[in-house]
């Protein structure tokens, strides 16, 4: 890596390091995730993909600080996760990571400009100051226009473009969308693969979770999980454990 003599490198938005995620109910233990190791840098577009049960969603919680490792280590931005309190996880969760899901989860009374105030909402931010950047996040995804439309009345790439202007409202550091066109047609897919890919042109880190090869060579890279593993690419082996970067495929395009 260049630079100046003695610089140090930044941390990585995401690194982790030989996680692991056993789920018990009474005697019964399942490994969600085994041994996964990868690193994700500022302003890298990757997707992460894998069959159903392959430990997508488990790591997509993690990664959103939704639930926590029983193994391994988590950094977030070079901080380890571990040591976050209630309040500095929530406080993350809000400001740190922009959420995208499948379901769009916007509340079907409050037109589209009240649904995306609602992480500043929040963080107590005023009220004047929330409808501004409300406003200018829809007119990022190009829903000006529909601000006073509630959810019902638009499509649902419409829906799931007010939802990432709801993860965008903050100035979050990552974006992380969980299989953001799983109910949306071909068309509307298109709208919303090819805004992720304007957010990442300029500069914002996604991280793309979904079980469609397709969709996720729309990516800069891809990492691949089976059976709670990161999958080497050459063997088909579990492949990761102690490496951080041995998740690579490589280049998508």
């Amino acid at each position: 890596m260049s630079g100046a003599p003695g610089s140090v490198a930044p941390p990585a938005v995401i690194e982790l390091v030989d996680v692991d995620k056993v789920y018990a109910t009474g005697e019964l233990e399942v490994a969600a995730l085994r041994s996964v190791s990868l690193r994700i840098e500022e302003g890298e577009f990757v997707a992460i993909v894998g069959p159903s049960g392959s430990g997508k969603s488990t790591l997509m919680h993690i990664l959103g600080c939704l639930d926590v490792p029983t193994g391994g280590v988590f950094r977030l931005g070079g901080h380890d996760v571990e040591s976050f309190d209630e309040d500095m996880l929530a406080r993350v969760r809000n400001l740190f990571i922009g959420f995208v899901f499948q379901q769009f989860n916007l509340l079907a009374y409050l037109p589209a400009w009240r649904n995306v105030e609602l992480p500043l909402v929040y963080s107590g931010v005023d009220p004047a100051e929330r409808r501004l950047r409300a406003m200018q996040a829809l007119e990022k995804v190009g829903l000006a226009d529909r601000a006073e439309h509630r959810p019902g009345e638009l499509s649902g790439g419409q829906q799931q473009r007010v939802a990432i202007a709801r993860a965008l409202v903050t100035e979050p550091a990552m974006i992380l969308a969980d299989e953001p066109t799983g109910n949306l047609d071909s068309h509307s897919s298109a709208e919303v693969l090819g805004l992720l890919e304007q957010l990442h042109r300029e500069g914002r880190t996604i991280v793309l979770i979904t079980h469609e090869r397709d969709i996720a060579r729309r990516a800069e890279r891809i990492i691949q999980l089976h059976d709670g593993r990161v999958r080497d690419p050459l063997t088909g082996a579990g492949a990761g454990a102690g490496r951080p970067g041995a998740d690579v495929l490589g280049p998508t395009r």
